[in-house]
């Protein structure tokens, strides 16, 4: 819808009865203009959670990746990490509580969170991340702007989720 238009309505005045005295003395039937942003706008956001069942595009979900150290021996690693993909303007977050590897990741899978980034000893040494797709599993490890890159091009060329 336009900027500035607003449906008009000639059916809730007449089916409320409505009328007020014009400039001739007489009564005339009023036209009521329609406004509900926020209606439109939620009606709009819960049909597509609906079509995506959740599972957003990238570019759209309010996660992007999530960050797993293994450890709380890696969090000051994945806080790094973190850093870089925000000045990338990448969403992410690191799940830190002490909790099993397997156990982060399907929470984060059950979260729909589209990438994950398993941090360990061997990604801190290799300065590397393990990257996880969401529904696709492993991708192999590499390099943090190598993440940002493929996280770039999925997201500006608009890629859909399969």
């Amino acid at each position: 819808m336009a900027a500035g238009y607003h449906p008009v309505d000639y059916n809730l005045p007449e089916r409320f009865e409505l009328e007020y005295i014009g400039p001739d003395n007489k009564p005339h039937r009023p036209v009521m203009i329609h406004r509900a942003p926020f209606g439109s706008l939620e009606r709009f956001i819960a049909v597509l959670i609906e079509h995506c069942a959740g599972k957003f595009p990238l570019w759209l979900t309010p996660v992007q990746a999530k960050i797993l150290p293994i450890s709380d021996k890696f969090v000051p690693y994945a806080e790094k990490v973190a850093e870089l993909l925000k000045k990338a303007e990448i969403r992410a977050e690191i799940d830190d509580r002490n909790e099993k590897i397997g156990k982060k990741i399907r929470e984060s899978e059950l979260a729909k969170i589209p990438y994950m980034l398993v941090l360990g000893e061997k990604e801190e040494t290799d300065g590397k991340v393990a990257v996880r797709r969401q529904s696709k599993g492993d991708l192999g490890t590499m390099d943090v702007d190598g993440f940002i890159s493929l996280v770039q091009d999925e997201v500006i060329n608009r890629k859909p989720f399969e």
